[in-house]
Order: C-alpha cells, then structure tokens, then sequence
C-alpha cells in the first residue's frame, strides 16, 4: 500500500499508539489470558504514559504507519537492548514491537518498518538485533528469520500473573 506513510512517530502520537498496541496484542493475543492478566498487562505496557515515556527515551525510535486519512495502521519500536542477554554485547539494540493492525496486514508494513529500524540501527556499521517472539507465533518467526534472526534462547514474558514461554532470536553481526 503506497498511500501508507512511514515516519517517525511523534508525542502527539503517544493516544494513538496505546490504542493500536492494546487493539492489535488482544486481538492476537488475548485469548491466552484471564480478564484481569490481560487488562493490568495493558494497563503497564500499552497506556498513553508508556508511550509518553518512550518516545521522550532518546534510546529508542518509534515509527508509524499513518494513512491518507490520518489512520494509525501501525507502528515499529527499536531502541538499546533490554532483553535478558548475557553477556550483553557492546551496541546490542532490540526490536521491542512490531504492530500492524490487522485491517493493514499482508501490506508490506512488516517488511517496511524492519526495513526502516535495521538501517537506523546498523547506520554506524552492523550490530546485534534482539527480539522476543510468542513461542507459537509462527508466522513471526519466519519474518524475522528472513531478516537473518535465528533462536537465541527459551524465556518466560509475562502478561500480568500468566507466564508466556517467548523465544529470544537474535541478528548476529
């Protein structure tokens, strides 16, 4: 879709990005929880103060997929590594989300918001991408194993009291 603009998003756009992340993570996700997992996990990890917060982070960029009617079709968040990696490698970063709401799948956001992050990443010479990926989301994996990702490790992500068994893949340099 070329009439889907990717930018950076801005403070302005912080409403804009909780609403997406709450909508697309219980629609993809939210059958996996208890009412109460699900709404304190989104209530930590998908309120407006936490979108505030990020973008103020200089550590971190956060792009979005705005359409010609002003629609938040979806958004990217790269930053410094905050994974359970150890040793953490010099310069590690991570790709911390990747949401496209579901009306824009299959669009090629995907495709351009990895695009987008691993050039602001790799812009000084290539470096160690870390993600965290839903055990069972296969189709998530392979996107991210076309981009080179391969599995680092088993981990637990939890979602309020639920513990999810993730996968940390990993870009080698």
């Amino acid at each position: 879709m070329t009439d889907i603009e990717i930018s950076l998003a801005v403070p302005d756009d912080a409403p804009a990005l909780a609403d997406l992340g709450k909508r697309t993570f219980t629609e993809k996700f939210g059958y996996l929880y208890s009412a109460e997992d699900l709404a304190s996990f989104l209530a930590e990890e998908h309120s407006v103060a936490y979108y505030d917060a990020l973008l103020a982070n200089t550590d971190y960029r956060v792009w979005k997929a705005v359409t010609r009617k002003g629609v938040v079709a979806g958004y990217s968040v790269s930053g410094k590594c905050s994974l359970d990696v150890d040793p953490m490698p010099d310069g590690a970063m991570e790709l911390k989300r990747l949401y496209v709401d579901v009306a824009y799948q299959s669009a090629g956001l995907g495709r351009r918001f990895m695009d987008e992050a691993v050039a602001w990443i790799d812009q000084d010479g290539r470096r160690p991408i870390y993600l965290s990926v839903y055990k069972y989301n296969n189709g998530a994996q392979r996107f991210y194993g076309r981009y080179g990702f391969k599995l680092y490790k088993e981990v637990i992500f939890m979602v309020g009291n639920h513990a999810d068994p993730e996968y940390l893949f990993v870009r080698p340099v």
